[in-house]
């Protein structure tokens, strides 16, 4: 007797929902990401296995679908202005920044990195390059787990340098 699939996954799927909180962390786009789970999951039925653990299925369509999003969202530079746009077209007046505060800080910062250990500050500068964990110890040739800890003690000595305004 084979059980119909839209009946197992509507009733076994109310565990999807705090996941999909804890992943957005907004109860309306958790309802939107739950309903745009179970919709690819009704669509992809034909890609899932029976007797194979139908959570874990879920589960990941619900993982990649918010990831996705994700990434579109971080893609699109949209940018709100709930200003009238009249004031800012008609306006004549120059706009200056004043970034004294910015480039003290940077030099604050920069001071901080100099005086960093060499053995944290290497690693750190690894990182802050670009390199991935993997990459460094590769470089480095030291394992994983080291270079992870030194590039973590490297930001702990910098907050504690560095002060914040």
């Amino acid at each position: 007797m084979e059980i119909d699939f839209n009946h197992v996954l509507l009733n076994s799927a109310e565990f999807l929902m705090p996941f999909a909180f804890k992943l957005t962390q907004d109860h309306e786009e958790a309802r939107d990401l739950f309903q745009e789970t179970i919709y690819k999951a009704l669509a992809n039925e034909e890609k899932y296995s029976t007797g194979t653990n139908l959570k874990a299925w879920l589960y990941t369509i619900m993982r990649n679908i918010f990831i996705n999003d994700y990434r579109k969202k971080s893609r699109q530079q949209l940018i709100f202005d709930g200003t009238a746009g009249d004031y800012y077209i008609n306006s004549t007046r120059a706009v200056t920044y004043n970034d004294a505060v910015a480039s003290i800080n940077i030099k604050e910062i920069k001071k901080a990195i100099i005086n960093l250990p060499e053995i944290f500050k290497h690693p750190f500068l690894l990182h802050f390059d670009g390199y991935k964990y993997t990459e460094i110890a590769d470089i480095l040739s030291e394992p994983l787990g080291t270079i992870k800890s030194r590039v973590h003690f490297a930001r702990k000595l910098l907050k504690s340098q560095v002060e914040r305004f």
